[in-house]
C-alpha cells in the first residue's frame, strides 16, 4: 500500500475506474452475447438487439475500453452472423 496521500487517492481512483470498465465490458459481451443466442433461436427482436449489440460496441470504443480495430472487426463479425 502506497503512504504518499496522493497514491492513496490514486489507487483508489484507479480501483473505482477499473471496477467501471469491467461492468460496461461485460455489458458489451453480454449484448453480443444475447442478439447471437437470439439469431440461433430464430427471435423476432433480432433488429433490436443487433442495434443494441452494435451501440455497445461503439460506445466500448468511444470510452477507449477497446481499440478501433477491434470495435471495427466485431461490428463486422456482427454484421455478418446479421446477413446469414
Amino acid at each position: 500500500m502506497p503512504i504518499i496521500k496522493s497514491a492513496i487517492e490514486r489507487v483508489r481512483t484507479s480501483e473505482k475506474a477499473e471496477a467501471r470498465n469491467a461492468s460496461q465490458l461485460s455489458q458489451m459481451r453480454t449484448a453480443i452475447k444475447k442478439f447471437d443466442k437470439a439469431k440461433l433461436a430464430g427471435a423476432d427482436n433480432l433488429d433490436d438487439l443487433y442495434k443494441a449489440a452494435i451501440s455497445a460496441i461503439d460506445r466500448a470504443h468511444s470510452k477507449g475500453l477497446i481499440k478501433a480495430n477491434k470495435a471495427a472487426r466485431d461490428k463486422s463479425r456482427l454484421s455478418a452472423r446479421y446477413a446469414k
